[in-house]
């Protein structure tokens, strides 16, 4: 049986440092079975968030060898052989304990986002294609991979001023639901501040449910706020009856 090296962050948000574990390779093993050696084996304070291991849950979120992926999809053998793993914390968010970050901001902007409102009289009977349009969005598991590569949270820490694109997404799913009565738009500019997304598709690149989050849910909304507050016909329209934004 191989042996494989994983270098992995142990620390808190004061700091710390990269350990070095040996760790045993066996056939159809993950980044997460490895971790779980650790703690078994070498070091049981390791902390690591994980429940499903069927990478559902979205709780086992990392950066191995500097991508942010699922340890529980990720297979030590799709890994460079012979070379160390890294694996750290996501970085967008703050360090708990070793590869446990606090993630509760997302759940603050959860929910500034009003919840579905049928229209009066709803007749809930709809065509397929429009279940369709918004059943990808609700395949999110939650993971907030794509939270941590976007620069805007990342590099700029804009936290106050943006939503995210979990949260975009979660916009799509009721914006673009067909029995949904709701009006988004405007906390997408004024509070989720959609307009610092230069749409990259970095978030889409690292969603484990291939979720196409920029296409069809980010670009989508933009477009929806630059329709309402941009065109200069809807602005010139708005203003002669006297509607404010």
């Amino acid at each position: 049986m191989a042996d494989a090296i994983l270098n992995v962050f142990r620390g808190d948000k004061n700091g710390g440092q990269a350990v070095d574990y040996k760790v045993p390779i066996a056939p159809g093993m993950v980044v997460l079975d490895a971790l779980h050696y650790i703690q078994g084996h070498l070091s049981p304070d390791l902390a690591v968030r994980w429940n499903c291991k069927a990478a559902k849950c979205g709780s086992c979120s990392a950066e191995v060898n500097g991508r942010p992926r699922l340890t529980c999809k990720t297979r030590m053998d799709s890994l460079p052989a012979g070379e160390p793993i890294t694996v750290r914390p996501i970085k967008s968010f703050p360090v708990i304990k070793d590869l446990v970050t606090d993630v509760s901001w997302n759940y603050k902007v959860n929910k500034k986002i009003p919840p579905f409102q049928p229209k009066p009289g709803t007749n809930w009977k709809f065509y397929q294609e429009d279940a369709d349009r918004v059943q990808e969005f609700r395949k999110c598991i939650e993971c907030f991979l794509c939270q941590n590569v976007c620069h805007v949270l990342r590099d700029h820490d804009k936290h106050d001023e943006f939503g995210g694109p979990r949260f975009f997404v979660r916009v799509a799913g009721l914006e673009m639901h067909p029995l949904d009565s709701g009006d988004r738009v405007k906390l997408l500019r004024d509070e989720l501040g959609i307009g610092y997304c230069n749409i990259t598709k970095c978030c889409t690149e690292v969603c484990p449910e291939e979720i196409h989050i920029t296409d069809n849910a980010i670009i989508p909304l933009k477009e929806r706020v630059v329709d309402r507050y941009y065109d200069p016909l809807v602005w010139i329209a708005r203003k002669i009856g006297g509607k404010s934004d």
